[in-house]
């Protein structure tokens, strides 16, 4: 559950909240439904994704369950910085993909006075922390953790793991490529690789 901040509202600082877990996990969806909210209270809110990410279509940010909402594609994280000036609401999915600069982004749109939601993976497909999120986990005054069901077992899933023989960091994919496991089907799915 998450609780809204409540706390003093003359305050000017926002906060950075990050949504992360496995790929199917709903990371995108809550994000989206977190920002259709400030929008629907009349905040400004702008969303940005990196450029990279052009699965679904090149200018939405879009979950696996076709829900959708208009974004802003970026090379790389100073970007954002210069676009949200005004923003009460910054929004960021696939934070992963950025370089580590995401990082003093978010804290600084933060400690200007927006509210920052960040989505991405907290974890790489070998199982590592992945890239940016780490330490953006360790900023952040909120963290939520959302899990998939695990694609052979049935059990919450954390992990996301490669069907292929790909050793690239960086692959973009969906169900084709990449399954929702569990701790103990990646672990034996991993140790027949």
């Amino acid at each position: 559950m998450f609780l809204e901040n409540t706390v003093n509202h003359k305050e000017q600082f926002g906060w950075i909240e990050v949504i992360c877990g496995s790929m199917f996990s709903g990371k995108t969806e809550e994000l989206i439904r977190r920002l259709k909210r400030a929008q629907f209270a009349k905040q400004k809110v702008e969303i940005f994704k990196p450029a990279v990410d052009t699965r679904y279509h090149d200018e939405m940010v879009v979950s696996h369950d076709s829900n959708e909402i208009r974004s802003t594609p970026v090379p790389a994280a100073a970007n954002i910085r210069l676009l949200a000036q005004g923003c009460d609401v910054v929004g960021i999915d696939e934070a992963q993909f950025f370089d580590d600069e995401i990082i003093s982004v978010c804290n600084d749109l933060a400690n200007s006075g927006i509210r920052v939601i960040v989505a991405g993976l907290d974890m790489d497909f070998k199982g590592n922390p992945f890239g940016p999120m780490p330490a953006l986990m360790a900023t952040a005054e909120y963290v939520t953790k959302v899990h998939a069901v695990c694609t052979r077992t049935g059990n919450l899933a954390n992990y996301s793991f490669r069907k292929n023989d790909s050793d690239k960091l960086v692959m973009l994919g969906e169900t084709e490529e990449y399954e929702p496991l569990s701790r103990a089907a990646y672990f034996h799915a991993m140790k027949k690789e």
